[in-house]
C-alpha cells in the first residue's frame, strides 16, 4: 500500500489478510507483488535527465510499452491513469517516490504472474478495470510467432527481463555494464 493507500481498496479484513500487507513510502494505492512479476526499482537522479515527475512516469510507461512490443503486444497509456494497458487490462503498475530529485521504487510488469491475488484488492484503486499478464495475453493471441506460441515461464521471464534492461537503458540513454560476481564472493557477502 502506498503512502496514501486506502483500506477501502482491500477486499479483506486487515486483521485476517490472505497474504502479508506492507505499507511503503511510494505513491499510489494498493498493488500486489508476487512470483512471475518483474519488479524494476531503479534509483535515478532526475537532475541528470529531466526534473519533471510526469515525464519520469511517462518514461517508465514507455519502457514497459517497448518491452511488451517485444512479444508483439500492442500496449498503450490510458489518459488520466498511470500504468501500461492492453485494452482494459493493466500489465504494468508504476509507483514512485522522489526525494531531492532522486527517484526510487518504479514499475512491476506481470509476465507469468498468477493474477488470483489481485481479486483480493482493487489494484491501484481503479474500479472496473482488470489486471493482465504477458503469458495470459499470449495464450489468447492467434497471431504469434513460433517463439511465443508455447513458451515456458522461465523463457518468458528471461525474454522480458532482457528486454526491460535494454529498453530502460535506451529510454533513459544509459549505458548498462554487466558485472559477473563469482558465486564464492556472493556467498561470502550473504553469510
Amino acid at each position: 500500500m502506498g503512502t496514501g493507500g486506502s483500506e477501502e481498496y482491500l477486499n479483506f479484513d486487515l486483521k485476517d489478510p490472505p497474504f502479508q500487507v506492507y505499507r511503503t513510502e511510494r505513491g499510489g494505492e494498493v498493488t500486489y507483488h508476487g512470483p512471475g512479476q518483474l519488479v524494476m526499482y531503479p534509483i535515478i537522479n532526475l537532475r541528470n535527465h529531466k526534473m519533471d515527475l510526469h515525464w519520469y512516469l511517462r518514461a517508465l510507461e514507455e519502457v514497459a510499452i517497448r518491452v511488451l512490443s517485444t512479444f508483439s503486444i500492442k500496449a498503450s497509456r490510458v489518459e488520466g491513469l498511470t500504468g501500461v494497458w492492453v485494452g482494459d487490462q493493466k500489465l504494468a503498475a508504476i509507483g514512485i517516490r522522489v526525494s531531492q530529485w532522486i527517484a526510487y521504487h518504479g514499475l512491476a510488469l506481470n509476465v507469468t504472474t498468477d493474477l488470483t491475488p489481485f481479486r483480493w484488492i482493487v489494484p491501484c484503486g481503479i474500479q472496473n478495470r482488470h489486471v493482465g499478464s504477458i503469458k495470459g495475453l499470449l495464450g489468447e493471441s492467434q497471431s504469434l510467432t513460433a517463439e511465443f506460441r508455447h513458451p515456458d515461464d522461465c523463457k518468458l521471464i528471461d525474454i522480458a527481463h532482457n528486454s526491460l534492461i535494454k529498453e530502460f537503458s535506451e529510454v533513459f540513454q544509459l549505458e548498462i555494464h554487466n558485472k559477473a560476481i563469482p558465486l564464492s564472493e556472493h556467498l561470502e557477502k550473504n553469510i
